[in-house]
């Protein structure tokens, strides 16, 4: 009876090589149109595009413009975030700060996301397989996956925090993979402290992403089972070495936050560092809608792709029913940990937005492969003619489900790279030259996006949603000249305004794609006068073709950090 024989050597290097070639050809693509729309009419509906971009990188964008990042009473979120503030600082350093820059910086990142995700496979496919150069196409198929995912492509070239999370992650992971037990290949306490090797720093360089990933966003502390279970399977799954393994690492994390915390937060931030923490300290889970809101984030992680998350879902479900074995491989279930513990603070904090689902996306995507790739790395020998057979033909079907699956993802993002809109940065190229040819008026703007106004424009602006003041009293402390609105102007808005000003609508910009928010309306603020009654809200008249159901418009994006 005729056995099947493993693809050879050279023939998987070729293969290899291949794919690795597409991913970066695609990721190439990520670098284009870099100050164009969010993709408009896209499956993602997610109102970060409208804000975040501006809001977590605001520290440096005031810096340069102002000469200071803290605009006291406003949204100042690096109080509590600095890290993304403080990259985008030391690029702006050099480019100048304009929304290009800040996503070329995204796109780096993304670019060191699919380098530490072809690592961290390739690190486990040696310990799996005994340290032997063994060649496997798991880890060039998980960089080809992430490149061509039009998920991916949409939310990796936004100026958000994510990505950079997502990056520290993997570097804890593979950090993980390679902190050594004393005594095994590691050098003794001693020599290590007279000469550090790579090996003896590595507890170092994991204390000090600990702090990063929490500084960075803190959901981060949900990603924590899986770096430690990393570090558990080092220490062989035995308590004491565990913590000989860990207790330093989380020593030093420890200090560090409790540094910054004590030193730069308390004395200087402490109402803007408690403000971002006020603003989410809401659960939107109940014992009444759990089930519901449970089924809802399931089934939302079909924005991470239609074909990839059900055949993640699969490769899961499948490592508890049919390949239990594949848990011994300790990435496999640091990776179920990484994807069900942020799943789990999505389905309590019940803010199902598509941009939290990048962060499960990527686990997932590398537990595809990771799993497949077992069914045909596994033994060959001792097969009956029929084994044989459906042996080829489980290997058949998921070569032709990732070729589908890729093609598809490979045309939606080509698609989205042929069709760039540029609606939001043209209305507010027309917004700075409307503000800057009327000297006579602050040049300060108002708005929920005047942070991503402000990174596109240069103009200065304040929030008019979030902030330790009140609106009203921010109002009064500022000055704003003009107030940018989209569609309409609530009636808290109007209230805090009329007081002091009257809107006097300037023009009016089509931008963006949701209904809710696809008009770009410019008022001036002339000041009222003091003897007349203010004047009450009237809804900006809207182009019939604009007008949709609008209706009473939702309170901003939920922050989630």
């Amino acid at each position: 009876m005729n056995q099947p024989h493993p693809i050879p050597p050279r023939i998987l290097k070729v293969a290899e090589a291949v794919l690795l070639l597409v991913a970066t050809l695609f990721l190439a693509l990520h670098a284009l149109h870099l100050s164009a729309d969010f993709p408009n009419h896209s499956p993602w509906m997610d109102w970060a595009k409208y804000t975040d971009e501006g809001w977590y990188g605001d520290a440096a964008i005031r810096h340069f413009q102002r000469g200071h990042w803290h605009v006291p009473g406003d949204f100042n979120p690096a109080a509590a975030l600095p890290v993304w503030p403080l990259l985008e600082a030391a690029l702006f350093r050099f480019t100048g700060v304009n929304l290009a820059a800040a996503r070329a910086l995204t796109v780096g990142i993304f670019a060191c996301i699919l380098l530490a995700s072809y690592l961290l496979l390739r690190r486990w496919q040696l310990l799996s397989s005994g340290n032997k150069a063994e060649t496997s196409l798991a880890p060039a198929i998980a960089v080809l996956l992430l490149a061509v995912s039009p998920f991916c492509y949409a939310f990796t070239r936004m100026a958000i925090l994510e990505p950079l999370l997502i990056l520290f992650t993997l570097l804890a992971l593979l950090a993980a993979s390679y902190i050594r037990p004393l005594g095994q290949g590691s050098p003794t306490p001693r020599r290590s402290l007279l000469l550090p090797t790579p090996y003896s720093l590595l507890p170092v360089f994991l204390g000090l992403l600990f702090p990063l990933m929490v500084l960075t966003k803190t959901t981060a502390i949900f990603l924590l089972p899986a770096i430690l279970w990393l570090l558990w399977a080092r220490a062989g799954y035995r308590l004491r070495p565990f913590l000989r393994l860990s207790l330093p690492s989380a020593a030093l994390a420890a200090v560090t936050w409790l540094s910054y915390y004590l030193l730069v937060v308390r004395p200087h931030f402490l109402p803007d560092f408690h403000y971002l923490f006020e603003a989410n300290s809401y659960s939107g889970l109940t014992p009444s809608n759990v089930l519901s809101v449970v089924a809802n984030t399931i089934a939302d992680g079909l924005w991470i792709g239609k074909i990839l998350y059900p055949l993640a879902l699969l490769a899961a479900i499948s490592v508890f029913l049919l390949r239990p074995r594949l848990l011994r491989n300790p990435l496999v279930p640091s990776l179920l940990l990484w994807a069900g513990g942020y799943a789990t603070f999505l389905a309590y904090h019940n803010n199902l937005q598509p941009r939290y689902y990048l962060v499960i996306a990527v686990p997932l995507t590398l537990l595809v492969p990771v799993v497949f790739s077992s069914l045909w790395n596994s033994n060959f020998q001792s097969r009956t003619a029929t084994e044989t057979y459906l042996h080829r033909l489980a290997i058949a079907s998921i070569a032709a489900v990732f070729a589908t699956l890729t093609i598809t993802d490979a045309r939606q993002t080509l698609h989205y790279v042929r069709t760039p809109d540029y609606t939001f940065t043209s209305a507010a190229d027309q917004i700075r030259q409307i503000v800057s040819a009327d000297p006579t008026h602050n040049p300060l703007i108002l708005s929920i996006s005047g942070s991503n106004l402000s990174l596109m424009t240069g103009l200065p602006s304040i929030c008019d949603d979030f902030g330790t003041m009140d609106l009203p009293v921010r109002i009064q402390a500022y000055h704003p000249g003009w107030y940018v609105t989209w569609n309409q102007v609530d009636d808290d808005k109007m209230d805090a305004l009329t007081p002091t000003y009257h809107l006097q609508r300037v023009a009016a910009f089509p931008a963006m794609d949701d209904p809710e928010r696809n008009l770009l309306i410019l008022y001036r603020l002339d000041p009222a006068t003091p003897s007349e009654p203010p004047r009450r809200h009237r809804k900006p008249v809207i182009p019939r073709l604009l007008q949709t159901s609008f209706g009473q418009q939702p309170s901003p994006t939920q922050l989630v950090h």
